[in-house]
């Protein structure tokens, strides 16, 4: 800073801003604090009024909100537009049938004249002042007075004419008509710009187009191949507009025809197919698909969408197949009918794996395969589940007598469907294609399921087609299980499961038979329990057919059920062996369940024979103690422990012995030897866990008999073993024993002293017992009272120390 600067100069300079406008600003603050302070105090006035208890305050409702339109102006105007013209439309029509008859035929001509031109004239003048809606509505009205105008021409000038020929000439000339002057509208000036195009008379033209090839074909004569024909080619040209006009209305309404017609021509195209007779008449019915065929190709030509042109394609390619297939079914037999179809379907793989066609084409050519063959396997299914399923109803017709063929050993209780004697030609060439076809790393493990599903169903099926012996149908099927487990497949081996049941069902016509096939089975699953992931199926298969051939065996030699369930039991013990040797512990499993199923069925057999019955269970007690043995299933040896006491069980009832001792001991004893190495190996474990439930097994059941048992025997050899079980309790501390026999040494001798203790209270007063309780009460309160003494005077000791 200079040091001229003189002490005024730096007064001044130190007010930023100048004073007076510091003050006016300061005034300006006080005076906005001041109203803001007065605004406060008068909100806080009115909230203590509210706050104060007096009668509410009413309260304003809100002000009704504003009505809404339901509808825009355009939407009122087009409804109103539209109701005007159905109208005037009504009106002309009364008009023409119910007033017409009342002018001469010049007044007549004059009317409808002026009138249809005054109506399609209108549109041009309101196209040019801007009203389209307007002009979209009279130009309707107008299309529909030209339609009013052909039938009154009819009508008048030509009475006598062909009905359908005047309508063919008629609809091809409002053909021609509308669909000038949707065209020619457009070129109207309008001012400055064209008028807008009318969006009616173009989609009106091509509906109305729709009639005249029908028409003429009818009117000529023409027999269902010709107007099948008209019918297609009125598609044709209905997708070439679809695909080709750019109006939008004119495309729906031309893809709408084109769909509506070519599928009513496709449909009197297959019905006449189908009814032909001979070569001449299924020609000419292929002709009318070729028709369909060269259309759709076409479309997928002409079409830009990629899944148009695919499904067109693949739309021409059925056609193809369905013409040259019906050309074959004339003359074939009609079982052939099916593979005609297939082989024109495969042919078409050909096409498929050559590279001239364009991409899409051979896409679709592939989809119309494709669904070639999926139709052929679903005119075989209902053979194959006949085949699979029908042998079911032997079950009930058990060793009833040998069939006839294979195909009787299966519609016993079903029917045969009709011209399928080429069911396995036509499954075999399905499975072939999908092999040859599909070869992507996609598709490739999908096609080779399918291909093995379809050759086991061409296997299955071919014994009953073509009615083999019942001993060689049933030879083919066994054959087949080998080879589907030979695969090492897991659909494979499904399918190896499924013919089996079905093969044991159907050999249930004849003993040998039954006993030859569950021992081949058993033979056949048994190799497999040792491959891998499908070892678990293939081993309970075996143990299953293996228990199924006991019985079976043990019937053909009229055995009684009860000795049958000897021959069963071979099957749980050969599974406890199998399992103890097996490590997949998947495998394990299924083996140890269907052995525990054998044995189940074994003691079902033997219920009813209670020897055999105790020593059915006393054997699968065995079993179950050797299983035990493993390491991992030591839980099965309380199964076993089960099974031994049961088997007691029914042998004591066998030999009417009526001791529940004779019951329980066999319990106790077991039970307290576990108990006792249980607590060796855990000495926290309790005595009520480790002797409770040994004890209480024969003690009360014992206590229980020897109080309704009027002898000293049994309460006197209970008072003993209960007064060793106490003694036993009291030497080694333990509370189970101590308190289970102590108390039934006391209920035992309760029962025992019983009668003299009746006798010492009979023989009291009567005032004897009151004051026996009355001394009890005074020793109780007594204790008492010394008790809380003592407790007084500990209270005070402590007092004093602090």
């Amino acid at each position: 800073m200079s040091y001229g600067v003189t002490a005024s100069t730096l007064r001044d300079m130190t007010h930023i801003p100048p004073p007076a406008v510091e003050l006016r600003i300061l005034d300006a603050e006080l005076y906005q604090l001041d109203a803001r302070r007065t605004q406060l105090l008068h909100r806080r006035a009115w909230l203590l009024t509210v706050l104060q208890p007096g009668p509410p305050a009413p309260v304003m409702p809100p002000p009704p909100a504003p009505l809404r339109p339901e509808t825009t102006a355009p939407g009122v105007q087009n409804v109103l537009l539209v109701l005007g013209g159905i109208l005037l439309t009504l009106a002309a029509i009364a008009f023409t049938l119910v007033s017409w008859g009342s002018m001469g035929i010049t007044g007549r001509a004059l009317v409808l004249a002026a009138v249809t031109l005054a109506t399609l004239g209108a549109p041009v003048a309101l196209l040019r002042r801007g009203l389209r809606s307007t002009a979209e509505s009279l130009a309707g009205l107008g299309l529909a007075l030209t339609a009013l105008d052909a039938y009154a021409l009819h009508e008048v000038a030509f009475p006598a004419a062909d009905g359908v020929t005047f309508a063919a000439a008629a609809a091809t000339v409002l053909t021609a008509l509308w669909t000038a002057y949707g065209l020619g509208l457009p070129a109207l000036p309008g001012g400055k710009t064209p008028s807008p195009t009318l969006l009616l008379p173009l989609p009106a033209a091509l509906a109305i187009a729709q009639l005249p090839l029908l028409l003429w074909a009818i009117a000529a004569g023409g027999g269902p191949h010709t107007i099948t024909a008209a019918l297609l080619l009125t598609a044709a040209l209905d997708m070439v507009l679809a695909l080709r006009v750019s109006p939008k209305a004119v495309r729906l309404v031309a893809t709408v025809g084109a769909f509506t017609m070519g599928a009513w021509g496709v449909l009197a195209a297959g019905q006449l197919s189908l009814e032909a007779t001979g070569p001449g008449a299924a020609a000419r019915a292929a002709a009318l698909f070729a028709l369909a065929a060269a259309g759709a190709f076409g479309a997928s030509w002409l079409a830009s969408d990629v899944r148009l042109r695919t499904g067109t394609a693949a739309a021409g390619g059925l056609f193809v197949v369905v013409a040259v297939g019906g050309m074959l079914r004339a003359t074939l037999p009609a079982d052939w009918t099916v593979p005609g179809y297939l082989t024109c379907g495969i042919a078409l793989l050909a096409l498929v794996r050559g590279r001239r066609l364009p991409e899409h084409v051979r896409h679709g050519l592939g989809w119309a395969s494709a669904a070639v063959q999926a139709s052929a396997v679903l005119w075989a299914l209902p053979v194959t589940t006949v085949t699979l399923f029908g042998p079911v109803a032997w079950l009930t017709r058990v060793w009833s007598g040998t069939p006839a063929d294979a195909r009787d050993a299966v519609t016993t209780d079903a029917f045969w469907p009709a011209h399928t004697a080429a069911t396995p030609l036509i499954l075999a060439a399905v499975a072939a294609a999908l092999i040859s076809t599909l070869r992507t790393t996609e598709w490739r493990p999908r096609a080779l399921t399918a291909a093995l599903t379809l050759t086991w169903a061409t296997a299955l099926t071919i014994p009953t087609t073509l009615h083999l012996p019942y001993s060689v149908g049933l030879l083919i099927q066994g054959l087949t299980i080998i080879a589907l487990l030979a695969l090492t497949h897991r659909t494979a081996t499904l399918l190896a499961l499924a013919t089996s049941l079905s093969l044991t069902a159907v050999s249930l016509a004849t003993e040998p038979a039954t006993l030859a096939v569950l021992a081949s089975l058993t033979a056949v699953f048994a190799p497999a329990t040792w491959r891998g992931r499908l070892a678990p199926a293939s081993a309970a298969a075996s143990l299953a057919y293996a228990t199924a051939l006991a019985c079976a065996t043990g019937a053909a030699l009229d055995w009684q059920p009860e000795h049958i369930a000897l021959l069963v039991l071979a099957v749980p013990v050969a599974a406890a062996l199998l399992a103890a040797r097996i490590s997949d512990p998947s495998t394990t499993l299924a083996v140890e369940i269907t052995g525990a199923v054998a044995a189940v069925t074994a003691i079902s057999l033997s219920a009813l024979e209670l020897p055999m019955f105790a020593l059915v269970l006393a054997l699968c007690g065995v079993i179950a103690a050797g299983t035990a043995v493993r390491p991992d299933r030591r839980s099965v040896g309380y199964l076993a422990a089960a099974l031994f006491v049961l088997a007691m069980w029914v042998r004591l009832s066998v030999w009417n012995v009526g001791s529940p001792e004779a019951y329980t001991l066999p319990v106790t004893v077991p039970a307290l030897l576990v108990g006792a190495l249980r607590r060796r190996r855990d000495p926290n474990v309790s005595s009520w866990t480790a002797y409770g439930p040994g004890l209480a097994a024969t003690l009360v059941p014992s206590l229980l008999t020897a109080w309704s048992d009027a002898h000293w025997t049994r309460p006197l050899l209970l008072g003993t073993a209960a007064l060793a079980v106490t003694l036993l309790g009291a030497r080694h501390r333990l509370q189970a024993p101590l308190a289970l026999g102590g108390g039934t040494l006391v209920l035992d001798a309760l029962h025992e002293l019983a009668p003299y203790l009746a006798q010492v209270v009979g023989a009291l007063p009567r005032w004897a017992p009151p004051a026996l309780a009355g001394i009890l009460l005074l020793a109780l309160g007594a204790t008492y009272e010394q008790r809380i003494r003592d407790a007084r005077r500990v209270r005070e000791v402590l007092g004093r120390m602090n």
